[in-house]
């Protein structure tokens, strides 16, 4: 049997790099699947899962939108019966922009996807996990809301927040058997950041990607897939409130200690 098998699950942000490695992956371990996007990569998702023998159904919805998570929610618990375990995934960059010329729109754009989103995701899967007495909250924060110089600010304090709602909410679960949990990817090679890829590979630096942390290497997307079907089975039943870096090693010390002392 697989580690998910039987759960129903709901993963955002599973139309590309993380989010679809999980989807993936817990439809591989059992899951059933609500695979939520919002473009129509979500579909691809499910067509490789369904070839693959697994079960899931694709929602095009905003995971930043109120309307749009509880109608994934209620799907999730209409076709399936109940609600186990959710990954609230999906995020976008904010860009490094000089400070000064930040916009407020901006900001509230970055923190609406990043930081409301999983809010939301906390907010109505929390009844149903509550009534059954389990269940597993998964979100994706980064080792940018762990510490400065991974990435550009509206991004980092939306990351930061993420933590924040992760450590929180867990002590707002106390005694209910329900656990939240956040993963910190580190430099992981996604859409997101192909820009960094692409610009090293234009310059012929490709060999530094990564370099920073001591396994010398980015990451990719079915490392940080494993890190959370970890965390949403029962394999995990003891964890609870954390923040886990995946980095390789980037957070273990300060970026330019680059040898051991």
């Amino acid at each position: 049997m697989g580690r998910l098998e039987g759960k129903s699950v709901v993963i955002t942000g599973a139309g590309s790099g993380i989010g679809r490695a999980a989807s993936l992956l817990f439809t591989k371990e059992g899951a059933k699947l609500i695979a939520v996007d919002r473009t129509e990569g979500v579909k691809d998702t499910v067509e490789q899962i369904r070839k693959a023998g697994g079960t899931a159904e694709a929602v095009i919805a905003d995971a930043g939108s109120e309307k749009d998570v509880i109608a994934f929610i209620d799907k999730a618990v209409s076709t399936y019966g109940k609600l186990d375990a959710i990954w609230a995934n999906a995020g976008i960059g904010g860009g490094l922009i000089p400070i000064a010329e930040q916009t407020v729109d901006h900001w509230q754009e970055v923190l609406r996807v990043n930081l409301i989103g999983p809010f939301l995701a906390v907010k109505y899967a929390m009844p149903h996990m509550i009534k059954q007495k389990h269940g597993s909250i998964v979100c994706t924060a980064s080792v940018a809301g762990l510490k400065s110089g991974a990435s550009g600010h509206p991004y980092a304090a939306s990351k930061a927040g993420v933590i924040s709602l992760v450590q929180t909410t867990a002590y707002s679960l106390s005694g209910t058997g329900v656990r939240i949990n956040a993963v910190c990817p580190g430099l992981i090679e996604t859409g997101m950041t192909k820009p960094v890829f692409d610009r090293a590979k234009e310059r012929g630096t490709q060999d530094k990607i990564g370099q920073l942390n001591p396994l010398k290497r980015a990451g990719q997307p079915h490392e940080l897939a494993a890190m959370g079907l970890f965390l949403a089975s029962d394999d995990a039943s003891y964890v609870n409130g954390q923040a886990i870096p995946v980095d390789g090693g980037l957070t273990a010390s300060m970026p330019y200690a680059g040898k051991p002392i």
